[in-house]
């Protein structure tokens, strides 16, 4: 059965570059990724890379679809 873990991240759209920064205990993840928030085309650019970042079968948006600070559950492979 694949584990499943949800995680605070705060998403930071137009970045230059696509990074995922760990800030410590407690803090949400740091997502940077290039493309605007709209369309939900930051979405979609967040899932890709925490998908990559954690080697994951699946990431999905719990809470926060429409807010730069999100919810998102993590399913490993």
């Amino acid at each position: 059965m694949a584990a499943k873990r949800r995680v605070e991240v705060k998403v930071v759209p137009k970045a230059s570059r696509e990074e995922v920064i760990e800030r410590g205990e407690g803090e949400p993840l740091v997502v940077k990724v290039k493309e605007p928030a709209e369309s939900g085309k930051a979405n979609k650019a967040l899932l890709k890379v925490l998908a990559r970042h954690f080697n994951a079968a699946e990431v999905r948006i719990v809470a926060g679809a429409k807010s730069r600070r999100k919810i998102v559950e993590i399913v490993s492979k």
